[in-house]
């Protein structure tokens, strides 16, 4: 069957994207030329034609860097092969990913034979056929639809990372997420866009174009020109003025959801990733405890902040697909310990079960920090009416019944400087976690121009000249230069500063203390303990000296004064979703700022939705706990969801 490109599969997706992102609807592409990540580039290039046949080719955007561009591959998917798969997401897919561009890369109709896995590559046991045939296959996720974000390694698709410098890698391995998901049942629908390596807040900084808001485009009753909370209605019917952004880094996973591509994704969290994109689109997002999810085999971008998360329509198929992935995993170093998991739980279910029986009411932090004079009216105003709800109505909508709602006004001091803390140290993370891209060892290698004889007679008296005239220097520069994009170039250059010997005092470790400031807040207001970080932070108590405050499995008696709080709430977002034809650099920086210290902290967090009212855009609200009490989040955020009719 023909393929025919994304932006010429039919003259109404192709002037509609035009409107939208405000580009050409053509799409020119650089001749593809092999590349290596390592020791897989044989792997990766063999793989890559055996399986051109089970995966739809991303789109790319050669114009997206303005050094020379790195090779790229055609720009086309499947569209006619979607658009008559029995598959309702494959089918959305071909409907809506021309104007979304929420989807890169598409996978085949699963095997129907039931002697393949989802991922169509290893064979099912004996005992999950004759469960299949019988129609008794319990695997959790059997059914489920799920996008996976370009930045987790996968087998049967590229993982380019929306980055130039890995446009045609694909890994020699699955990830340990993608590898619980195929044991689970999941079929792995396809990559989602992404920024580049995970940087950015709007889903712009990518080679495959701009993602845009699905609310409001091809939705019915949606109203495109809705205004933004806290503004005037705009009067334009241009669609450049009101395409809204998806928010990122995320922005693919959370727009591949919101417009019904697929029942759940994968994104990764690293500062607000998940989260952000969740509250602009109006979906469930889930970062979960540091270190509870493996993070073996998704490509760095800060280590000590990035966690793998989810995004659904529902919070109880959250749960599920987080309860999935929530596993030990030794070839993470950074995951947490069984018993560490054990302890966090038992004192989870016990807080829990103690106001499910209505023993006490379900405490509340509100903390004053998180309203700022720059988060406009409207905006907090769908906040006390769900604060309202969940005072007047909280155990009448909750399985069981009986839960009060205690509402406890909360200072978290620090927070004014997380942000500025936050952006150091992911910065310098990233620098050293993306050195390794010089485009000899790994990533695309882009060759320099030959230099003139001059030049070469002034280069250095030709110690050290290589290919063309140029040092080893000029082709690292070259190749990192040309496959990195403008947001991972500035990002790498403030990190590289922040580590260097004259600013490090001054700026990582000053961030380091910050960060320390953060986790401290946080510990004195919540009731229960951080288990992950136990030698750090011992259980509150109202003597330092008490003998058992270190004990995991005592929880001692609160002084009266300790705010003794179970969940932190407060907006995902300072805004709804942005025009797209918005272009203040800073504001994209600074959307992170309510979700940055849960992140610094190592916290579990879920992004509600809020309800919408006539033509209001999506904002989410969320819910903020102890490391380990995601059981907790999670209960919470059903109480929400279950309140806001959703």
């Amino acid at each position: 069957m023909r393929r025919v490109s994304r932006h010429t599969q039919s003259k109404g997706l192709s002037v509609k994207l035009k409107r939208c992102l405000g580009s050409s609807s053509s799409s020119a592409s650089s001749p593809a030329t092999s590349s290596s990540f390592s020791s897989a580039s044989s792997q990766s290039s063999s793989r890559s034609s055996s399986s051109s046949a089970s995966q739809s080719s991303f789109p790319s955007n050669p114009a997206a860097s303005s050094a020379p561009p790195p090779p790229t591959t055609t720009p086309t998917i499947d569209y006619p092969t979607l658009l008559t798969s029995p598959c309702a997401h494959r089918r959305a897919i071909a409907h809506k990913n021309g104007v979304i561009n929420a989807f890169v890369a598409v996978s085949a109709e699963p095997d129907t034979s039931h002697s393949q896995r989802s991922d169509g590559t290893s064979p099912l046991s004996e005992s999950e056929a004759k469960s299949e045939e019988d129609g008794n296959d319990e695997r959790p996720l059997r059914g489920l639809t799920i996008g996976i974000k370009d930045n987790i390694a996968t087998k049967a698709f590229r993982t380019t990372c929306s980055s130039g410098i890995l446009a045609n890698y694909t890994s020699p391995f699955d990830s340990t997420v993608i590898s619980l998901l195929h044991t689970s049942g999941a079929d792995v629908i396809g990559k989602t866009n992404c920024d580049e390596f995970g940087m950015g807040s709007m889903n712009k900084y990518t080679i495959h174009g701009v993602v845009v808001n699905p609310f409001g485009v091809g939705r019915e009753g949606a109203k495109e020109d809705a205004p933004i909370a806290g503004e005037e209605r705009s009067t334009t019917t241009n669609h450049e003025d009101t395409a809204r952004s998806a928010g990122g880094s995320s922005g693919g996973s959370a727009a591949a959801v919101a417009a019904g591509m697929c029942d759940v994704a994968l994104g990764t969290d690293t500062g607000g990733s998940i989260r952000l994109p969740a509250s602009y689109c109006g979906v469930v997002g889930y970062k979960p405890s540091y270190g509870l999810i493996s993070r073996f085999g998704v490509v760095s971008y800060a280590d000590s902040l990035d966690c793998v998360g989810v995004l659904g329509r529902d919070v109880g198929v959250v749960e599920r697909v987080g309860d999935v992935l929530a596993k030990e995993d030794n070839r993470d170093p950074t995951s947490a310990p069984g018993e560490i998991r054990d302890m966090a739980r038992e004192a989870t279910e016990k807080r829990w079960g103690d106001i499910e029986s209505g023993k006490r009411k379900l405490r509340v932090g509100v903390p004053k920090e998180y309203f700022p004079r720059e988060m406009g009216e409207g905006v907090k105003g769908r906040l006390r009416k769900l604060m309202k709800k969940m005072m007047t109505k909280g155990g009448q909508n909750v399985k069981g019944g009986g839960i009060g709602v205690e509402f406890v006004p909360i200072s978290l001091p620090s927070t004014p400087y997380a942000l500025s803390a936050y952006y150091v140290i992911a910065s310098a993370e990233a620098s050293s976690n993306l050195a390794r891209y010089d485009g000899v060892r790994y990533g695309v290698y882009v060759k320099p121009p030959r230099m003139g004889l001059d030049e070469m007679i002034k280069a250095a008296g030709g110690v050290g000249v290589g290919e063309g005239g140029r040092s080893a220097a000029d082709v690292y520069a070259y190749s990192r230069s040309g496959g990195f994009g403008e947001e991972v170039r500035k990002r790498i250059v403030l990190g590289s500063y922040a580590l260097s010997a004259g600013a490090f005092d001054n700026y990582f470790l000053q961030a380091q203390r910050v960060r320390q400031l953060v986790r401290d807040d946080f510990g004195r207001v919540f009731g229960m303990k951080d288990y992950y970080h136990a030698s750090e932070y011992p259980s509150p108590s109202p003597s330092s000296s008490s003998p058992s405050q270190n004990s995991p499995s005592t929880h001692p008696t609160l002084p009266p004064t300790h705010p003794n709080v179970d969940v932190i709430m407060h907006l995902s977002s300072m805004r709804t979703a942005p025009r797209l034809s918005e272009d203040k650099d800073l504001d994209s920086y600074v959307q992170d700022v309510l979700t940055v210290p849960a992140s610094l902290a190592r916290l579990p967090a879920l992004s509600v939705p809020l309800e919408c009212v006539g033509d209001e855009w999506p904002l989410g609200v969320s819910v903020v706990g102890q490391w380990g009490s995601d059981g907790l989040v999670f209960r919470v955020g059903g109480m929400v969801q279950a309140l806001e009719g959703l």
